[in-house]
């Protein structure tokens, strides 16, 4: 049963929940249980609440799109909020969709540490929610967390750079220099992509093999606060005009995302002395980042798949709808055809464990766009050949 909230505040009814089969992640809707699905035992419809930080990132414009198609493919009613990267405005829009009686929050934090007293409204009325993409910390309201393998997006940034490199700490000889650029410090998911980037890249940092000449190598030193284009873009300016003017070679900027990627990319050819290709790195699949990949300024980019993302969750919340308590049979019962992994020890967001289904991602570089994004339906080319996403 679960508890209801009036606007003015005031507690009534009770509604109890059909059951029904998990959705297998189809994005049309199936009329033979579509309405056992999404209406109560009164006949009303019931309703996702779907809060996304911000419109002036492209990944979250294509999240919030996903996810608000999915979950109305199946019946369900969505209100869908955007809060321009402001943390007052997102409590604000939490609270009217909880005002609003949803029956199942999915909320991509703008600050992980910011929602514990809103959410706190959301489990006092039963409301299930769903940490999607960011892990919402320091409260007991979670009930599932979402995302994508976040340290091994890191991972596979270092890793390209190892790879391409050739790096082995057995040859001494060869030396390059390297400066990072992470991602907000009020985003849970940034301090996973550097240290899954950082912990591979160490060794070789320890052996004199990179070399970071600003000296820049802890998180707090490397962040760029909302993950800001221009602020990457100024940060760096800084870095080449103190390290790099006197003639010092920079061979990697690694950027653990494609809008800091995009200002990293911006000062190097505006004011970086040398003559040499820098190899940088990004995540997220950006139009614009894509272009520069295809144009051979950006090296390579860590494509996450939102459309499947936004299924993921669909599935999930369809089962918190029923009242049932998803595990790691709802992948196989699914029958998603992407990788993912039911984790129940990596994420703990201070007041314990949350159960997370982890979807794998992909590197992205020139050679492969057409096979990886393309191909797959995710983008189209322009007349110039460059990936556009299709939503």
């Amino acid at each position: 049963m679960k508890l209801r909230k009036l606007m003015a505040g005031f507690m009534v009814g009770v509604m109890a929940f059909s059951i029904a089969a998990c959705s297998g992640g189809s994005t049309e809707p199936d009329s033979s249980d579509t309405e056992q699905e999404q209406s109560s035992a009164s006949g009303e419809t019931k309703t996702v609440g779907i809060a996304m930080p911000t419109q002036s990132l492209e990944r979250w414009n294509r999240d919030g799109s996903y996810l608000k198609q999915q979950f109305e493919s199946k019946g369900y009613n969505v209100e869908l909020t955007y809060s321009d990267n402001k943390i007052d405005q997102q409590v604000k829009d939490i609270e009217g969709l909880i005002a609003g009686e949803i029956d199942l929050l999915v909320i991509a934090a703008i600050d992980g540490q910011a929602l514990s007293q809103v959410l706190k409204d959301a489990k006092d009325l039963e409301i299930p929610v769903i940490s999607y993409d960011r892990l919402i910390n320091n409260t007991d309201a979670i009930s599932y967390y979402v995302s994508f393998d976040n340290y091994k997006v890191g991972q596979l940034q270092g890793q390209f750079v190892e790879e391409t490199l050739g790096l082995d700490l057995n040859d001494t000889s060869k030396k390059y220099n390297i400066e990072f650029t992470a991602g907000d410090p009020a985003d849970n998911n940034a301090p996973f992509f550097f240290n899954g980037a950082f912990d591979v890249l160490k060794p070789y940092i320890d052996a004199g093999i990179l070399n970071v000449p600003s000296g820049q190598t802890e998180f707090q030193q490397v962040a760029t606060k909302a993950w800001d284009t221009a602020t990457a873009l100024t940060r760096f300016q800084n870095i080449l005009g103190s390290n790099y003017s006197g003639g010092t070679q920079l061979d990697v900027a690694l950027c653990s995302n494609d809008s800091t990627a995009l200002g990293v990319t911006q000062a190097i050819d505006s004011d970086y002395a040398g003559d040499n290709k820098v190899l940088i790195t990004g995540q997220d699949g950006d139009e614009a980042n894509l272009a520069n990949i295809v144009d051979g300024k950006q090296t390579m980019t860590v494509y996450k798949a939102v459309a499947n993302e936004a299924v993921a969750t669909l599935d999930l919340g369809v089962a918190l709808l029923n009242g049932e308590t998803p595990d790691e049979s709802l992948i196989s019962n699914s029958g998603w055809d992407f990788e993912c992994m039911y984790d129940t020890e990596s994420y703990d967001n201070g007041t314990g464990i949350i159960p997370s289904y982890l979807l794998t991602p992909t590197v992205i570089t020139k050679d492969n766009i057409q096979t990886e994004l393309v191909d797959t339906g995710y983008y189209t080319l322009d007349e110039n050949g460059y990936p556009k996403g299709v939503q």
